[in-house]
């Protein structure tokens, strides 16, 4: 029975490894043992309604491999270029079958991905690294998840001035 099992490998290289598996596997005729070959990506929500959809990898530095789990299984894997182990070790371990629909639906797009978001919390001090108030600290006064914006409170001139950013202005 063919369950999924993830790979590491030299992150930035994964497409590559792909190939190479697959190439592989034809060469020592185990189409048979092997599915399918992932990198795990999914579409990333743009930050702006202009913006395009982008594809973004899920675990980089990670392939997705479905096969029938064995010695020559794992030669072939283990045994490509830039393919460092597979995730435990020498008896690897299976992903669960809850995982791998996660995994595959976001692949396919029915969850969409938002940007990483960091957790900001009123209250707490952050540096403005962008814009016209680069380099100022202010207190998270309000945070807005849906639009990802921040109130943030700056001095200026002495007083206590709120100042909208995005996420992407605050280094905290």
């Amino acid at each position: 029975m063919k369950r999924w099992y993830v790979a590491q490998v030299f992150a930035g290289y994964e497409e590559r490894v792909v190939a190479d598996i697959r190439a592989r596997m034809k060469e020592l005729g185990l189409q048979e043992k092997v599915g399918q070959v992932l990198v795990p990506s999914a579409k990333l929500k743009p930050l702006f309604s202009f913006d395009e959809h982008q594809d973004q990898q899920l675990f980089p530095g990670y392939v997705l491999v479905e096969a029938e789990m064995g010695p020559e299984i794992m030669r072939l894997v283990t045994g490509s270029p830039r393919v460092i182990k597979f995730l435990g070790g020498k008896e690897p371990a299976a992903l669960n079958r809850k995982e791998v629909e996660r995994i595959l639906s976001q692949m396919k797009g029915e969850i969409e991905l938002a940007p990483v978001q960091a957790d900001f919390v009123v209250g707490s001090e952050v540096e403005i690294k962008e814009g016209p108030f680069a380099g100022f600290v202010g207190i998270i006064d309000k945070v807005d998840e849906e639009s990802e914006k921040l109130t943030v409170m700056v001095s200026i001139f002495g007083r206590m001035t709120p100042v909208e950013l995005s996420f992407q202005h605050i280094d905290h």
